[in-house]
């Protein structure tokens, strides 16, 4: 699997352990937000890695950290995805997987396979408004099956959204929540500005953490666990 670009430790990527971070590249959404964008629209100018010298790293890393992440871009449009989290597996490593959501068919094969230990999948906006924060026809019923696979199974994961201001208030978190309810943990996640997909958002100014705890405790009651994450 290509890989373009890692990051060797990281303590905040994996809830509970220390991972290395990959960052594979593309992706079939165009949120405004991102903040990886050139591994949406231009991967090809960033490094290769190849899956094998990942590998070779965690060889010499056994005992000194815990697991791998998978994000991007979107990892499951890869067909190697698979193959490349069973190699991880095999060096005794966890898996962690960022995903959108898009491909429930993807997700569930590896699911099935028992080669993910936590999923982290974005939830963008609430359903009525995917396409408009998402910028892309998505697929509603890919991604309430995503969510289904996730709620009904046995693995630890988290839906997260990224409160961007001028696309998610405080109205459509509630509106989220009440689609999510009852699920295990619900992450909000502070705007990051800086180099972003869109331009136009670059220079906008995030919420204050204050303002992002009140919606955490605004919709508690619809989760079992609900965290704020901050820059």
């Amino acid at each position: 699997m290509v890989i373009r670009g890692m990051h060797k430790v990281s303590l905040v990527d994996f809830p509970g352990n220390i991972c290395a971070t990959v960052f594979v590249s593309g992706c079939n959404m165009r949120c405004p937000y991102c903040h990886n964008p050139e591994l949406v629209l231009e991967p090809e100018n960033l490094p290769r890695i190849s899956g094998e010298e990942v590998l070779a790293f965690l060889v010499k890393r056994k005992g000194l950290m815990d697991g791998v992440c998978i994000t991007g871009g979107e990892p499951t449009l890869h067909k190697e995805i698979g193959t490349f989290a069973g190699q991880v597996k095999e060096l005794g490593f966890k898996v962690k997987l960022d995903t959108n959501g898009s491909n429930p068919r993807v997700l569930s094969q590896l699911l099935k396979r028992d080669l993910l230990d936590y999923v982290a999948m974005d939830i963008k906006a609430a359903p009525g408004r995917y396409r408009e924060v998402t910028r892309t026809p998505v697929n509603l019923e890919d991604i309430r099956s995503s969510i289904h696979l996730l709620v009904t199974g046995d693995i630890r994961y988290e839906f997260r959204t990224t409160v961007a201001p001028g696309l998610i208030n405080d109205e459509e978190v509630l509106s989220i929540a009440g689609w999510l309810a009852g699920a295990q943990k619900y992450v909000l996640q502070q705007y990051r500005p800086g180099t972003v997909l869109d331009v136009t958002f670059s220079g906008r100014r995030p919420y204050e953490i204050s303002r992002l705890k009140n919606m955490a405790e605004k919709v508690a009651g619809y989760f079992a666990s609900v965290e704020v994450r901050g820059t």
